[in-house]
């Protein structure tokens, strides 16, 4: 009877979607103590329970399939705190906060890994995190009441652009050992920004 190696998956039949993802979770679940240039095919393979060769069949190359997991994490980050349009831009900038925090939280290891760990340094990755960031900013920017020719829009976007590295910063800090509750958090983070961006237009739009 032949017994199957540790850390080696029995293969499960799965639709082309389902095992793209599949492949692109495995890799992204790594980042937690590599970079993405050392994710490896070899050990994605054996974990998924298929060859090597099949992994190429979903993705043309390593190159490839590293930016589909650098892809992945910043569309699921993004996803996860998208605004919801229903509220006021006070409780959609503190839903969005609560979502941020709560994510993180939930997903700690891979949360520091891709801001702090070894993938952080990977241009790829680093990429995709800034992309991310300017597409939050852009989010918020789009919701103020502010015409697009106003001359205070260019320093209010950078201001927002450094208030998103101040919660990622201060969200990575609280989590070593919470010193204040999630609340008190959630209250520090989103009154920062006005308090940040000094916008008379924002602090106005804030307060309803």
């Amino acid at each position: 009877m032949s017994t199957r190696s540790a850390g080696e998956t029995k293969r499960v039949r799965l639709g082309p979607e389902e095992r793209r993802l599949q492949l692109i979770t495995l890799g992204a679940e790594m980042l937690v103590d590599r970079s993405l240039e050392e994710v490896s095919v070899d050990d994605i393979a054996k974990q998924a329970g298929i060859s090597r060769g099949l992994l190429f069949h979903y993705f043309a190359s390593k190159q490839e399939f590293h930016e589909a997991i650098a892809r992945h994490v910043s569309t699921e980050f993004f996803t996860a705190i998208m605004p919801n349009r229903e509220l006021s831009l006070f409780d959609m900038l503190r839903d969005s906060i609560e979502r941020f925090v709560d994510y993180a939280t939930e997903h700690s290891a891979s949360y520091r890994s891709v801001l702090r760990g070894p993938a952080s340094v990977t241009p790829d990755m680093a990429d995709y995190v800034n992309e991310t960031r300017g597409a939050i900013a852009d989010l918020i920017v789009s919701e103020l009441p502010l015409p697009p020719e106003d001359p205070d829009l260019a320093r209010l976007t950078l201001a927002i652009r450094g208030w998103i590295a101040f919660v990622e910063e201060t969200i990575l800090t609280w989590m070593i050992d919470k010193p204040i509750s999630r609340e008190a958090l959630v209250d520090l983070l989103v009154e920062s920004l006005p308090a940040l961006a000094l916008s008379p237009a924002l602090i106005a739009a804030l307060q309803g």
